[in-house]
């Protein structure tokens, strides 16, 4: 079994999702998202914008975002977005434990702003999906500060002054 089946099927049963709807919506996650990409949270959620549009399910891993969405006449599976965590811009979140919810806010590469609100059944799940969503936006995406280690000029002026000679092996 792979990584993503391992870290998905836990993550799928921790937010009450019914096996049927797993697996209605796992081969479209298995064509979004590669096999060594861990879960950190799947869930319902809604779109409150359109909130006639249908349900949508929403996959969070180290990398990627994926929602689908299913609709409610013909109950057809659409992918609604598909995209790396680094191609997210201007992602903003905000959890209100009064009315048990987070709305992710969050601007893709086409330039199109995407609303999803989470529903969670208990004030305590909004600060861990709070703190989920942090680590996923915040913590992993830092930028790695450019080290420099030396410059061209100073590598040439150390090779002038005789202090890189080849050591000889007698």
């Amino acid at each position: 079994m792979d990584v993503f089946s391992r870290t998905f099927l836990p993550a799928a049963s921790e937010a009450g999702l019914a096996v049927q709807t797993v697996t209605r919506h796992m081969p479209v996650f298995r064509r979004c998202v590669g096999s060594g990409d861990a879960t950190i949270l799947v869930t319902r959620c809604a779109r409150p914008d359109r909130p006639m549009a249908g349900e949508y399910l929403f996959l969070l891993t180290h990398r990627r975002l994926v929602v689908t969405r299913q609709t409610r006449v013909l109950h057809r599976l659409r992918l609604h977005l598909n995209t790396e965590l680094r191609e997210l811009s201007n992602v903003t979140w905000s959890p209100d434990p009064r009315l048990h919810s987070v709305e992710l806010a969050a601007t893709a590469i086409d330039g199109i702003r995407e609303r999803f609100l989470i529903r969670t059944r208990h004030p305590q799940q909004v600060w861990q999906l709070d703190a989920l969503l942090d680590h996923a936006f915040r913590t992993r995406l830092r930028l790695p500060r450019e080290r420099l280690v030396a410059t061209i000029g100073e590598a040439s002026q150390v090779a002038r002054s005789g202090a890189l000679r080849p050591a000889v092996v007698r």
